[in-house]
């Protein structure tokens, strides 16, 4: 599944330039057969085997430790599947509006595609590094070739955070391996590691982590990089590349570090409240209906964070199923988006109005992406919510209670959102044909077939995972039952008035 797309890529490159549209059939082809095989993983994984599943071991750096090691567990595995599939309609899903540059257009989705997976699925820490830093390669190309006007500044600015924040983790890496003389993971998890040794370490993972979820106040790439890019680039931005913190965060840093985990976990779970309101009371104040949703981003991942650190099984269940959602519905509202801006040529909400008349089907998707964004029962954004608040209130019921402030805040931003765009008089400023009937707009504004197929599979992804969440929850709660709840169960206790720190038995 790594090699796949990169193999589609080299292809494409061989492509003529006048037969460029050949490189988008290549590049949904082989999208495609990932996203078959990604079916196959989930299909044939054993939700009852909390280990790692369909592991790799190659020697890579001899006399080292240091080898490619692959592997997917109960959280891993729906990363990887999210990441293919979101691939493949990132592909679809601008197949009409990507018309210059076609071939490097295809070949950067592809390799963005190839090192997304090997993220997800690396179980050795160089490899992992190896993959995470590889992405800012083609989502650098992405947003600086074809994004806005301002893309370049966004683009350096996106690619300077979080370069700046990986050299940190790189610097832990190579101290963590200097200790242990190994960085497989696996054998990472039996390593014991200092209390004093831990903190220096989480600080170099975190500050990486906490800037690609992004956490306040590193955040303000994250706007500019949304706005500038391509409607495909911010779906694989919001969708993908953010979940790479909080998974970074229950991966290695819960597990590996648990002591300074507990440490700093006020701290972060203070940061995570402020961005949940902070991002909400911004997002009410935009115009801009990308820059809106790219803050939502913001506050949703805080609530992912504020999970994470409240150190309770279904809080760490809920902050994946929580991810997992808003890569569908952060995807659905940027395709939505994206298409609105093919049409019309802005994003300015002044400039929409009564849309629900003109484009009815459209509407309706993308008023379930908003409710599902809101957290509406029965949508896969209300599941990891609640699981997340539940448990996080019987930690830190006042943050918890702070956060729930900027969920309402949420609500009244999304459907003040709806109700500019799809509801009141049509708005004269769209640019619309006055000579057309209302039958006219609906027919000239209709959906292409692949926009239909993007919308229609997202919405039912969504609302098949808020009413039946069964077939995720169980791996995911079977491998965080086995490898995370003596990391998890921390307690702080007084000694000689220090707070020490040791695992609860």
């Amino acid at each position: 599944m790594i090699l796949l797309p990169l193999l589609a890529g080299f292809i494409c490159a061989l492509v003529r330039k006048e037969n460029s549209e050949n490189a988008k059939r290549i590049a949904g082809f082989a999208s495609g057969i990932n996203s078959v095989l990604a079916a196959g993983l989930w299909l044939y994984f054993d939700a009852y085997n909390p280990g790692f599943q369909f592991t790799e071991k190659y020697l890579w750096i001899k006399n080292t430790g240091i080898d490619f090691e692959l592997g997917i567990d109960g959280i891993s595995l729906f990363f990887v599947i999210l990441s293919t599939w979101l691939s493949t309609l990132m592909i679809f899903g601008t197949w009409y509006s990507v018309k210059e540059r076609l071939r490097e257009y295809t070949i950067s989705c592809l390799t963005l595609q190839a090192f997304m997976i090997g993220s997800f699925a690396a179980t050795n820490l160089f490899v992992f590094y190896i993959f995470f830093e590889g992405i800012l390669i083609p989502m650098f190309l992405i947003i600086g070739i074809w994004g806005g006007e301002n893309r370049v500044y966004a683009t350096i600015k996106f690619f300077l955070y979080t370069l700046f924040g990986s050299v940190f983790m790189l610097l832990a890496i190579l101290k963590l391996y200097t200790e242990a003389q190994t960085l497989s993971f696996v054998d990472l998890q039996d390593f014991h590691i200092g209390f004093s040794l831990q903190v220096l370490l989480f600080l170099g993972f975190a500050s990486s982590f906490a800037i690609k979820i992004p956490m306040w106040p590193v955040h303000t790439w994250l706007p500019d990089a949304h706005v500038e890019a391509p409607a495909g680039g911010s779906v694989i931005l919001a969708g993908v590349l953010l979940k790479m913190g909080g998974y970074g965060f229950i991966r290695f840093c819960l597990v590996l570090f648990p002591d300074a985990s507990h440490l700093f976990a006020p701290y972060i779970s203070i940061l995570s409240v402020i961005a949940i309101v902070w991002s909400s009371l911004i997002a009410f104040a935009q115009t801009d209906i990308k820059r809106l949703i790219a803050y939502s981003s913001i506050a949703h991942m805080g609530i992912v964070t504020l999970g994470i650190f409240s150190f309770k099984i279904n809080a760490l269940i809920g902050s994946v199923i929580q991810m997992i959602s808003h890569g569908l519905v952060s995807s659905a509202l940027f395709f939505g988006v994206g298409m609105l801006y093919d049409r019309f040529h802005t994003r300015d909400l002044s400039h929409f109005g009564g849309l629900l008349k003109i484009m009815p089907g459209f509407s309706i998707m993308f008023i379930i992406f908003s409710f599902a964004s809101i957290g509406l029962p029965f949508t896969s954004g209300f599941v990891g919510e609640i699981l997340i608040l539940i448990d996080s209130f019987s930690v830190r019921p006042v943050m918890t209670a702070f956060a729930c402030l900027g969920m309402v805040l949420g609500a009244a931003y999304m459907l003040n959102l709806v109700s500019k765009v799809f509801y009141g008089k049509l708005s004269t400023k769209l640019g619309l044909d006055s000579r057309l009937d209302i039958n006219d707009y609906a027919l000239h504004l209709s959906l292409k077939p692949f926009e239909k197929y993007v919308l229609i599979s997202l919405a039912a992804a969504i609302i098949t995972l808020g009413i039946y969440t069964k077939p995720i929850m169980a791996p995911i709660r079977r491998t965080m039952q086995q490898h995370y709840t003596e990391h998890t169960n921390i307690k702080p206790i007084q000694i000689d008035n220090k707070v020490r720190l040791r695992h609860a038995r």
